[in-house]
């Protein structure tokens, strides 16, 4: 292990894992996670929990964002986050930028007047960011008795759920988690030549890649600008993160009989691509922690900028 944790943090969490062992047992049955991912979470996962607790300002919500490539494992560290924070007594909520994709419809008007690419769920231009806005104003600004509904995706058949389904959050929100793959990225300064075969056969005059990095460089800056601390989970390359949403979309097809092949897969990384590799060049040096994976998907360091 290696980390930069606080003695401090690093006490506090060995006392709280011995107090959470049957939460932890359970949290680690429910998720179908190997027996071994108990060093994850009393190494990474207990210590984040208390180190992001620590950043929390008298009556004011902190808001957290969770940045990680595909597979890289932001909703089990979300899931688990809640889990300690509740034990520690803190009232939390959270929801992933997948949740508020834009309809079906509304890509699919999107890509009529912009570009056929823009069809596809994912990349800066896909969200509705008034709605991303509007939740986390909303959580952040919870009486505690007003019921708030958190939006729901179902990318199982890439539509987002109706309204009426979505989950209720009740309560006082002290620490907001906002997770997503892309989420706290900044624009791309260069590179404007096509880097895939993606670009190259169908944005060869690079009309999608310069509305996404519009889009990332006006209307997701102001989305991202509530966060007050930034969590990297820092996947190793590129490879990696195929390989990761191979095994993902395994799954979603065993669960539920429907998904992409590999070679579908392989063509949707791509649209990830661009943002993906600018992530890893640029965001390390300025997330507030940055927690580096192997390509195991095992956290193998954690390093504290701020």
């Amino acid at each position: 292990m290696a980390s930069e944790w606080p003695t401090a943090i690093t006490e506090q969490a060995e006392r709280l894992c011995e107090r959470l062992q049957s939460e932890i047992d359970d949290f680690i049955s429910d998720h179908q996670l190997p027996a071994s991912f108990r060093r994850q979470v009393e190494h990474y996962y207990v210590p984040l929990a208390l180190w992001l607790a620590g950043r929390k300002e008298k009556d004011k919500t902190l808001v957290v964002g969770i940045c990680g490539g595909q597979g890289s494992g932001k909703s089990t560290l979300t899931d688990f986050l809640q889990l300690a924070w509740e034990h520690l007594g803190f009232g939390s909520a959270g929801f992933s930028l997948d949740d508020i994709y834009l309809t079906r419809i509304e890509r699919r008007q999107l890509a009529q007047q912009v570009h056929p690419l823009l069809e596809t769920r994912g990349v800066p231009g896909t969200h509705d960011v008034s709605l991303g806005l509007e939740t986390i104003s909303r959580l952040c600004n919870s009486d505690g008795d007003t019921e708030i509904a958190i939006p729901h995706f179902d990318k199982s058949i890439d539509e987002r759920t109706p309204e009426g389904l979505w989950p209720r959050h009740r309560g006082p929100v002290d620490i907001l988690l906002f997770e997503g793959w892309c989420v706290g990225a900044r624009p791309w300064e260069n590179s404007p030549e096509p880097i895939n075969a993606l670009e190259r056969e169908e944005d060869s005059r690079g009309v999608w890649r310069n509305y996404v990095n519009a889009q990332l460089e006006g209307p997701y800056q102001q989305l991202f600008a509530p966060l007050d601390t930034l969590v990297m989970l820092k996947v190793p390359d590129m490879e990696c993160v195929l390989e990761w949403r191979r095994l993902q979309e395994r799954k979603l097809r065993a669960r539920h009989g429907n998904g992409m092949s590999d070679d579908e897969i392989a063509r949707f990384v791509q649209h990830y691509e661009r943002i993906t590799r600018n992530l890893l060049a640029e965001m390390p040096s300025r997330a507030d922690c940055v927690l580096e994976l192997g390509g195991d998907h095992q956290i193998k360091r954690a390093r504290l900028n701020n």
